[in-house]
């Protein structure tokens, strides 16, 4: 299975330059929280405007404290993009301060209806990880094109086409993942992860996801939950479950143990991003290398095989080389 893992491919596309500030010029600087959320604002803006992501590879929305740093960042931006519905946490009264003096967006809340979004019964009434179905995911792209070509007006045009682009790259991914993960035989189609952020994506792709704990990651996982998913494991007779590279994998590690007490052997499947995406300036530090591995992890892990990759993806394969 060729291992293709993705990029935030429409950046510097050699077509739809468009226009980039003026020699000397000043580009405006917009800070965005999480990298999912610079993703877009990335592909979108192009040479026009400076994007900056305060949450890098590893990092934890949920659990994530300003630093001083970060706050000299925000009150010096031109505008401010995070993802909203709490799953900034602590960070979510400074942005919200500072989102009264100069633009600022909330994208997720900004591109969908609470009705179109998965609730759940903890405090956060929403939950906030929809950048795990790429199709939802793809309609933050108009209202982030929106607030941009505010800052660049005379970027505009450009930054509309490059976002047209980059929704038919989304939409190709889409496509790609929902092919792929239907190749797993049904019975095994139960994904156990570190914590609950993966609703999207098994609602999305239909695959059963059972998370040890919850939305939030700001409290650790009871016994009794723990307890729960060993039973899980072993009913269901799954074969590998999932860490996350912003989760704590003792958990996990818990629930290995007690199924082979069992007479259930279940591996690590892999690690998952969920909260975050990879090293930056690697395939998997972009929102398309995200998701890919993701998928390419679960196919792994639970016997499910790659669908083609998609046409539409071949410019951003080639230029990281896969």
């Amino acid at each position: 299975m060729k291992m293709l893992r993705c990029a935030c491919a429409l950046v510097w596309l050699p077509v739809l330059v468009g226009i980039a500030p003026a020699a000397g010029a000043e580009r405006p600087n917009v800070v965005t929280t999480t990298g999912m959320v610079a993703d877009v604002a990335r592909n979108v803006a192009g040479d026009c405007i400076k994007v900056i992501a305060l949450m890098g590879p590893g990092v934890d929305p949920h659990l994530y404290e300003a630093r001083a740093s970060d706050i000299h960042r925000l009150r010096n931006a031109d505008g401010i993009l995070y993802s909203g519905y709490s799953l900034e946490g602590q960070l979510g009264n400074v942005l919200n301060k500072l989102g009264a003096r100069k633009p600022s967006l909330a994208v997720a809340p900004a591109a969908f209806e609470e009705a179109d979004l998965i609730t759940t019964h903890q405090d956060y009434g929403i939950d906030p990880h929809l950048w795990m179905d790429v199709g939802r995911w793809k309609r933050t792209v108009t209202p982030v094109t929106n607030l941009l070509g505010k800052l660049a007006p005379e970027c505009r045009g450009p930054m509309e086409g490059r976002a047209e682009q980059y929704r038919q790259q989304l939409e190709a991914l889409d496509g790609w993942i929902r092919e792929s993960i239907a190749t797993i035989p049904q019975e095994q189609r139960v994904l156990v992860t570190a914590h609950d952020a993966f609703a999207y994506y098994g609602d999305a792709y239909g695959i059963e996801v059972k998370g040890i704990q919850g939305i939030s990651t700001d409290s650790e996982a009871a016994i009794a939950d723990i307890r729960d998913m060993i039973d899980l494991v072993v009913e269901r007779d799954v074969p590998a479950i999932y860490v996350e590279s912003t989760i704590n994998p003792r958990p996990i590690e818990s629930v290995i143990d007690g199924a082979r007490d069992r007479g259930h052997e279940v591996r690590i499947g892999g690690e998952l991003y969920a909260d975050a995406m990879g090293e930056e300036g690697t395939p998997d530090g972009t929102y398309i290398g995200m998701l890919r591995a993701n998928t390419l992890a679960i196919l792994e892990g639970l016997g499910g095989e790659s669908a083609a990759w998609p046409d539409r993806l071949e410019s951003w394969a080639k230029r990281w080389g896969l």
